[in-house]
């Protein structure tokens, strides 16, 4: 793995743990020593996390942590939801044998366990694997690139608010009907039943980021 890569992995952990709160600076020279990197890989990481929305390079003041605005994240939802939804339909209609589809029961059974467990992290995990494999299933190459460019917000966004969020039993019966949708071959509840999961996931994040504005932007 190449150095930048490294720093990139690394840079974009410290974000979602909370290390590089949003609304910091930083400078360049600054995160070099705290990774123990010489600046170039460094600086193409940065460079490659503002083109996922994660943070601003600033002439001459370093580097600025973008802060969760619950108005941007609406927006984010929004396209994900129809994006997502589409994929949904996609994969519903495209006659993929049981084995396809194998990942995406596994990662709603995954969730399950963690529920059960009461492990937010798994589940969170879990969660990923399943909106990326849906998309995955729907074939659609550009979707993905969009997706992929907008989920690492939506994640950063999901870990600050997912501990002050009710334990979310009812996304997880939302997936079990959209894979069941999908495995049955009915594109259309497959789409409308992933709609409607969006959007109620939607209302809880952008509520929760508004009631805590001041923590988090």
């Amino acid at each position: 793995m190449s150095n930048t890569l490294r720093a990139l992995g690394k840079l974009r952990e410290m974000i979602f743990a909370g290390d590089l709160p949003a609304g910091s600076n930083h400078l360049e020279t600054e995160l070099a020593m705290q990774l123990n990197m010489s600046r170039t890989p460094v600086r193409e990481a940065l460079l490659m996390l503002e083109g996922q929305g994660l943070l601003k390079l600033q002439p001459r003041k370093g580097v600025r942590i973008l802060p969760i605005s619950p108005s941007d994240m609406a927006d984010i939802y929004d396209v994900l939801t129809e994006l997502e939804s589409l994929s949904a339909e996609r994969a519903a209609t495209a006659g993929h044998p049981p084995s396809a589809l194998a990942p995406l029961e596994a990662a709603i059974d995954d969730m399950d366990k963690a529920i059960a467990a009461g492990d937010l992290d798994a589940w969170s995990e879990a969660d990923d694997r399943f909106h990326k494999e849906l998309v995955r299933l729907g074939g659609n190459g550009r979707v993905q690139a969009i997706v992929d460019m907008m989920s690492d917000q939506v994640r950063r966004a999901r870990a600050i608010t997912l501990a002050l969020r009710p334990l979310p039993t009812k996304s997880n019966e939302d997936h079990r009907k959209v894979f069941q949708a999908i495995r049955d071959g009915h594109g259309d509840v497959a789409g409308q039943t992933h709609r409607a999961h969006r959007r109620h996931a939607k209302e809880i994040i952008v509520d929760v980021l508004e009631k805590h504005r001041l923590r988090f932007i």
